[in-house]
């Protein structure tokens, strides 16, 4: 049976279309997907993503765990610093993309990873675990809420002390927010603008009352609540890789063009020694994006690329029709003679191909 999150009854109220998501009942999409596109862009939306994982990392040995199971080089962080990374298997394949918090007084780490892979990811960090170092699974008594866009910062200032001017991307700060202390405000956005997620204890702060505050906050400014479809054009339009889709056990961080979370300098980690061969061999494939001539040429996942020739040379691992381009985006794994930015290509869709550009993200300029 499928989970539902502390938001649930609200979504339902609010006529949402709601889907089997992760093993969670989630809201797809309320007054529309163009309109909280939009209001994202333009103004403000609020995204309920309390299905994904929270595990807390502590102990003497924290850091040498959180250094062996991730690429990036989490000593760099101080606290109230946050850090994009993933893990990999030894093969080099991804286990999963990540953010890794370092919390304040000295409590360890926060490490938040996707709600399909939580309890792989769980796992794999635990059977890792040779070190003085305890792993908690937090992620049922979390709630996550996403404030975004260019009034977020307006909309939550109503409702908090703390400067959220301040707080820099990929940092957070605790605080209060309507009255209800403890709640995480982290910079760490996954749609382009700017915007927040605030992480609460739903034993400790009451959901409903800090849904209902954001949404009369931001009123004056037009917000929406936003569903998992938004927040998939919002995040393609930037280039975000999407795992399961761009990043899965079957490719690597650096034809992921993700070389620049992997620091081979730091020390040991699992996957290294193979990720270092593939970097000296050179790649063979690279994720690149494109952008699709002709307004209703939409690229879909799994649909084939194809060079001038007709011969198949990779497939569409995201694609939509971008909202604010009014163009057709995408991402997949080309040949790597065939990454360069500007080559042309093709994409098959449906009997009839069409014409696309290979285009560095972001599509879309912020």
């Amino acid at each position: 049976m499928s989970k539902k999150t502390s938001f649930y009854a609200i979504h339902e109220k609010a006529g949402a279309k709601l889907v089997e998501f992760a093993g969670f009942q989630m809201p797809v999409q309320y007054a529309g997907i163009k309109t909280e596109h939009a209001a994202v862009r333009e103004g403000v939306g609020i995204f309920d993503v309390s299905h994904m994982g929270e595990f807390y990392i502590s102990g003497p040995e924290a850091l040498d765990l959180i250094q062996k199971v991730t690429v990036n080089d989490a000593s760099k962080l101080t606290e109230g610093k946050a850090q994009y990374t993933c893990m990999c298997y030894e093969d080099g394949g991804i286990v999963d993309d990540l953010i890794v918090y370092k919390l304040f007084n000295d409590a360890g780490y926060m490490a938040v990873v996707n709600a399909s892979n939580i309890e792989k990811d769980l796992n794999w960090i635990l059977d890792n675990n040779a070190f003085d170092a305890e792993v908690k699974d937090r992620s049922d008594d979390t709630c996550l809420l996403a404030v975004q866009g260019p009034k977020s910062i307006e909309t939550l200032q109503k409702l908090t002390d703390l400067d959220l001017s301040d707080i820099g991307f990929y940092s957070f700060k605790m605080g209060s927010l309507a009255g209800m202390d403890d709640v995480v405000f982290s910079a760490t956005g996954y749609t382009g603008e700017k915007g927040f997620e605030l992480y609460f204890d739903k034993n400790q702060v009451d959901p409903e009352k800090i849904w209902n505050a954001i949404m009369e906050a931001g009123e004056e400014y037009g917000i929406e609540p936003c569903g998992l479809g938004a927040r998939d054009t919002l995040r393609l339009e930037m280039g975000f890789a999407l795992y399961g889709n761009d990043i899965t056990k079957d490719t690597h961080p650096l034809e992921a063009r993700l070389g620049w979370i992997t620091k081979f300098e730091k020390g040991d980690f699992i996957g290294k020694e193979v990720l270092q061969q593939k970097k000296e061999e050179g790649l063979k494939r690279q994720l690149v994006g494109f952008v699709v001539e002709g307004d209703r040429n939409i690229p879909r996942q799994g649909y084939e690329i194809q060079n001038d020739a007709g011969e198949a040379i990779g497939e569409v691992t995201s694609g939509t029709m971008s909202i604010t381009l009014g163009k057709g985006i995408g991402m997949g794994y080309v040949a790597k003679e065939l990454a360069a930015e500007g080559t042309e290509i093709q994409i098959a869709i449906r009997k009839k191909t069409a014409k696309a550009t290979v285009t560095r993200p972001p599509f879309i300029k912020r």
